[in-house]
C-alpha cells in the first residue's frame, strides 16, 4: 500500500467546513474507496518542521497541493523544499491564486514558482484550464481536467428558518462561506440590507468560519447593526449542511473570485435557486450547456443596482425560484460520482508519478 500513498496539502481540512476542507475530504474518501492511503495536511497554523515530520512519518509516493498561494509558505521553505521536491508535486490552483494573487505582484511569482514545480496541474472547470494557458502557455499539457462531484457528509437536522427567526411568509437567504475579503461576505450584508429597506419579509443567514481578522471584525460589527434581518452561524456541522440548505429559499455566492465554488454544486443538489456574482467560474454551472434552463441568476459585482434589483425580483417570485430550484435539482442528477472524481485524480496522480498508482 506503500506505494499509493498520497499527502494533500490544504489551507483548511475536516472538520472545518470551508471549500478547502470539504474538497479535500471528498477526495479523500473517494480515493480511499479506491484503494489509496490518503493523509489530508491542514497547513494553516503549522510550521515547516510540522509539514517535514509528516513527509517523513506518512512517506507519500504523491504531494498534492490544493491551493498554491496558501501553501506555499511551508512548501517553499528551504529545508522542506530540500526534502518535498524529489517526490512527484501535483497542484490544483484555487480561483484565488488564478484571478487575483497572480496579479498582485507578491503572491505572482509564488503561484508561478508552485505552477511551475507541479508535474500534474488539476483544474475542475474550463475557465479555470483556459485562464492558466493564458497566463502560462507552456504548462498546457501539464493540465488534467477531473469532474468535480458532490457529497453530502450526512443528515442532521439544521433548520435555518428558525435561526433566523423567520416567521411565516418570509423569504431567507443564505450564505455558506468562509468570512474573506474574496468571498464577498461583508459587501453582501451591506447589499442585503439596502434590498431589506425595500423587502422587510427578508432575512438572510451567514454560516462560516472567520479567515480574515480584520474584515471578519468589520462584519461582525455591521452584523450587530443589522439584527433585525441577518444572522451568522461560525460553523453549521457537515452532517447538517444538506439540512441547512433545504431550509433556505435562495442561497448565494458573492465571491470576487473561485475555481469551483461546492456551493454552487450543493445548492442545484439541494434543489435551491441561486444567486451569483457574474464571474467566471460562476457562469457555466449556473446557466448550465446551451438549450438548458438556469439554476439561477448572475449579478454585476459593479452595479450594486443589479443586485438589489434581482435579489427584489427573487423575493417578489416564489414561481421563479421553483423554477430554478428545479432546473437545478435536475442538472444535479448529471453530475459526476464522486467515484468519477477520483479516478480523474488518480490518472492526475499516475502522470506526474509516470508510474501506476
Amino acid at each position: 500500500m506503500k506505494e499509493k500513498r498520497i499527502l494533500i496539502l490544504t489551507p483548511t481540512a475536516f472538520p472545518m467546513v470551508t471549500g478547502n476542507a470539504v474538497t479535500a475530504e471528498r477526495w479523500r474518501r473517494g480515493l480511499e474507496q479506491k484503494g489509496r492511503s490518503v493523509k489530508v495536511f491542514a497547513t494553516e497554523g503549522k510550521t515547516p518542521l510540522d509539514l517535514l515530520r509528516e513527509i517523513h512519518r506518512f512517506g507519500p509516493k504523491v504531494i498534492h497541493i490544493h491551493h498554491a498561494y496558501r501553501a506555499a509558505f511551508l512548501f517553499l521553505d528551504p529545508q522542506v523544499a530540500s526534502c518535498a521536491l524529489p517526490f512527484p508535486i501535483v497542484v490544483s490552483p484555487a480561483g484565488t491564486d488564478i484571478h487575483l494573487d497572480l496579479l498582485a505582484e507578491e503572491k505572482r511569482e509564488i503561484v508561478l514558482r508552485i505552477l511551475g514545480l507541479a508535474r500534474a496541474i488539476v483544474v475542475q472547470n474550463e475557465a479555470m484550464g483556459e485562464a492558466i494557458r493564458e497566463i502560462r502557455p507552456d504548462l498546457m499539457d501539464r493540465i488534467h481536467d477531473v469532474p468535480k462531484s458532490i457529497l453530502w457528509f450526512g443528515s442532521d437536522p439544521c433548520d435555518l428558518r428558525s435561526i433566523a427567526g423567520c416567521q411565516p411568509g418570509e423569504v431567507l437567504f443564505f450564505l455558506p462561506a468562509g468570512i474573506r475579503p474574496v468571498k464577498g461576505n461583508l459587501e453582501a450584508l451591506r447589499a442585503m440590507k439596502a434590498v431589506h429597506r425595500r423587502r422587510p419579509n427578508l432575512r438572510v443567514v451567514f454560516s462560516g468560519p472567520i479567515l480574515d481578522e480584520g474584515y471578519g471584525a468589520s462584519f461582525q460589527e455591521e452584523l450587530r447593526e443589522n439584527r433585525a434581518f441577518a444572522r451568522w452561524i461560525p460553523q453549521i456541522s457537515p452532517s447538517a449542511i444538506r439540512s441547512a440548505y433545504a431550509s433556505a429559499d435562495l442561497v448565494l455566492n458573492t465571491s470576487m473570485a473561485e475555481g469551483f465554488s461546492n456551493v454552487l454544486l450543493e445548492a442545484m443538489a439541494a434543489g435551491r435557486p441561486i444567486l451569483a456574482s457574474d464571474i467566471p467560474a460562476n457562469r457555466g454551472p449556473l446557466l448550465g450547456p446551451e438549450g438548458e434552463d438556469p439554476a439561477g441568476w448572475l449579478y454585476d459585482l459593479g452595479d450594486p443596482r443589479d443586485f438589489l434589483e434581482k435579489a427584489i425580483r427573487l423575493v417578489d417570485e416564489p414561481k421563479e425560484r421553483e423554477a430554478l430550484g428545479r432546473a437545478g435539482r435536475l442538472r444535479a442528477l448529471q453530475f459526476p460520482r464522486v467515484e468519477d472524481e477520483a479516478e480523474g485524480l488518480i490518472r492526475a496522480y499516475e502522470r506526474a508519478a509516470r508510474e501506476n498508482l
